[in-house]
């Protein structure tokens, strides 16, 4: 009996350790790469771009968190300090406020600065995309067509001879601003009468272009509401507006650890253009759609995403 005994409890530790071996290697096949924590501004394009960026790394194997909804200045400080490890940012606005250096209008010239100037600070800028969320004037198509505007000179030649005939909507900062209304008044030589410029919220200058309380309105060039309420970019012709190319932003110390990241994160890049970001910011925006959704269903259609 005692050698029954002695026998099973052998062929019992045998299995037992048979057992743990098993789970540590089904544990080591199934361990992520790393862990990576995803940040993002508070608004639509940026909760989508952080969902999309998220949902692919997790794909590839990475533990995400996610860190949403920041004002500008305090993402940059996260990453910073280490409490991000990458999010998108926009070449103007790290040019313009957290490098403090003069507008650039061209879009190879701002991201070539930003990413020289930022190794400086530990931070690695990826490729651009070809989406540039810049300032945008506003017209709709069907009004813009009639008069036969299409670009801002067409506007400025326009408002010259009808100076008191187009109402401009705008908020309070566009307008004060000497990159803003100012500037662009001097740069394309007109002047609008103050009292043909209705400022108002951000928010509500969509609408009201749309619902025809004001005939030209300041927006952002890849707005979803801009497709979803027939409304026509004007083209900027004499290259006013910063360049505010969007790219990924990463720590250098996290691409070191994780080099794999740079080619993933530029590949998301690769796809994401102007008319890309209108629609996808038009699904969430205009239709909807749910950003988790939406952000799944765009990698699936570029084959990133089984």
């Amino acid at each position: 009996m005692k050698k029954f005994s002695l026998l099973f409890c052998v062929a019992l530790l045998a299995c037992m350790l048979t057992a743990c071996s098993s789970s540590e290697s089904n544990a080591g096949s199934n361990a992520s790469k790393g862990k990576i924590t995803v940040g993002g501004k508070d608004f639509t394009e940026q909760h989508i771009l952080t969902q999309i960026t998220s949902i692919y790394l997790k794909e590839k194997g990475y533990k995400v968190d996610e860190a949403s909804s920041m004002g500008s200045t305090v993402a940059r400080s996260a990453l910073e300090n280490g409490q991000l490890d990458l999010y998108w940012e926009y070449t103007g606005t790290a040019l313009m406020v957290y490098l403090k250096e003069p507008v650039e209008t061209d879009p190879d010239k701002a991201y070539e600065k930003v990413k020289e100037l930022d190794r400086k600070n530990g931070l690695e800028w990826l490729n651009k995309s070809e989406f540039n969320n810049t300032y945008a004037i506003l017209m709709r198509e069907d009004y813009a067509k009639e008069l036969g505007i299409k670009s801002i000179s067409d506007l400025a030649d326009f408002i010259k001879k009808n100076s008191s005939k187009l109402k401009f909507g705008s908020n309070s900062e566009f307008y004060a601003r000497k990159d803003g209304m100012k500037g662009l008044e001097k740069k394309y030589n007109f002047s609008l009468p103050a009292k043909n410029v209705v400022k108002m919220d951000t928010g509500l200058l969509y609408n009201s272009l749309k619902e025809g309380q004001v005939d030209v309105a300041v927006g952002f060039a890849t707005d979803g509401r801009i497709k979803g309420f027939k409304l026509l970019v004007l083209e900027d012709d004499s290259k006013f507006f910063p360049a505010y190319n969007g790219a990924p932003v990463i720590r250098q110390e996290v691409l070191e650890e994780y080099p794999e990241l740079g080619d993933l994160l530029n590949e998301l890049s690769e796809h994401l253009d102007a008319d890309t970001m209108k629609d996808l910011n038009y699904r969430v925006d205009i239709k909807h759609e749910d950003i988790n959704e939406v952000a799944k269903t765009w990698l699936v259609e570029q084959g990133m995403l089984d």
